[in-house]
């Protein structure tokens, strides 16, 4: 079984990462400005998929996949179709959700996860989709995490 969901995933180091929210907060730009973070910083950064992202459960992990049709392809949107380093499938371990920071609450609930039904889980956190450097944001909200380049 597979789902198609609409958002944007990325890996960044071996962390797989789908950015999620309604159409045209900035999905693309927030995963482009990721992946850019990334590879500046001298991690490994490559686009999964753009605008729908195949999920599916292998070996008990959520996994991404691209359809055929737009690999390697991106939308920035003003801006145009970008061709991007890219990998077929990863497993994902974050769910980015963006908001828009004068509409949303100011803290959250704490440990939100995103749940696809039939798949399982995975840990949520939200990000103003006008944060510079969102590796940063994720970095500080994952403690686990900070001691991964470029996440902190």
């Amino acid at each position: 079984m597979t789902r198609n969901v609409h958002g944007t995933a990325i890996v960044v180091g071996e962390r797989g990462l789908i950015f999620l929210g309604p159409s045209g907060i900035g999905k693309s730009m927030m995963a482009f400005t990721c992946l850019a973070i990334a590879r500046r910083a001298g991690a490994f950064s490559a686009l999964i998929s753009d605008d729908q992202v195949f999920i599916n459960q292998q070996d008990n992990q959520i996994v991404a996949a691209c359809p055929p049709s737009i690999t390697g392809l991106m939308e920035l949107r003003g801006s145009g179709i970008i061709t991007m380093d890219h990998i077929q499938s990863a497993p994902l371990d974050l769910a980015v959700q963006l908001v828009s920071a004068p509409g949303t609450e100011r803290l959250p609930p704490e440990n939100e996860h995103w749940q696809i039904e039939g798949f399982g889980k995975l840990p949520l956190v939200r990000i103003a989709n006008t944060a510079a450097d969102p590796l940063a944001v994720i970095g500080a909200l994952m403690p686990a995490w900070r001691q991964e380049a470029p996440f902190w």
